[in-house]
């Protein structure tokens, strides 16, 4: 049987295709689905303008993608994870935190469009691909570092007990705990 695709199907055709397929999956699933039409002239005319106006919002949408891609290219993200001595990872970074650190910097994307061999392990630098549509792409540069000490006991993971200040003078009295010393016995 003959139909006429209104939609893409792959495997199959594009929007506009006329295509020879089974009576049955043309009767069960393509026409009932919306996504082919029996090939007539009327038929013919109003997939042409369904078609063009695919194509339409299609451009569209790629350009959209390529201002993204364009964005994003090159950009720098930092995740900071927490590694043994010899910079392995306890755990892993995956598309998903990728994706996160990327959020953060107000470009939203999927983790599927984040190319991944395999889930990063150690700390490094990495260049990573993400993929908007077929052929765009854009690549960043992703660094996996340790949490950092703040010089106050504070880590990004949270307080460390054993590096809290000891209680010391009020914030609004003058000079440090030697100079109030002095200032008693003199």
């Amino acid at each position: 049987m003959k139909v006429l695709l209104r939609r893409n199907v792959s495997k199959l055709g594009q929007i506009g295709d006329v295509v020879e397929v089974r009576d049955g999956y043309a009767r069960n699933f393509l026409i009932p689905q919306g996504l082919a039409v029996i090939p007539s002239e009327g038929n013919i005319r109003a997939v042409e303008r369904e078609k063009e106006a695919y194509l339409a919002e299609l451009a569209r949408r790629r350009a959209e993608l390529e201002t993204q891609a364009k964005l994003l290219q090159g950009k720098e993200f930092t995740i900071t994870a927490r590694a043994n001595e010899e910079g392995h990872l306890y755990g892993s970074v995956g598309p998903a935190q990728i994706a996160a650190a990327i959020g953060k910097d107000g470009i939203l994307i999927e983790p599927e469009q984040i190319l991944l061999d395999e889930p990063i392990r150690r700390l490094d630098k990495y260049e990573i691909a993400v993929r908007f549509a077929e052929d765009v792409e854009a690549g960043i540069v992703l660094w996996v570092v340790p949490p950092r000490d703040t010089g106050e006991g504070i880590t990004q993971e949270g307080p460390a007990e054993q590096d809290q200040p000891e209680a010391g003078p009020a914030p609004d009295s003058e000079g440090g705990p030697e100079e109030q010393a002095q200032q008693a016995s003199g």
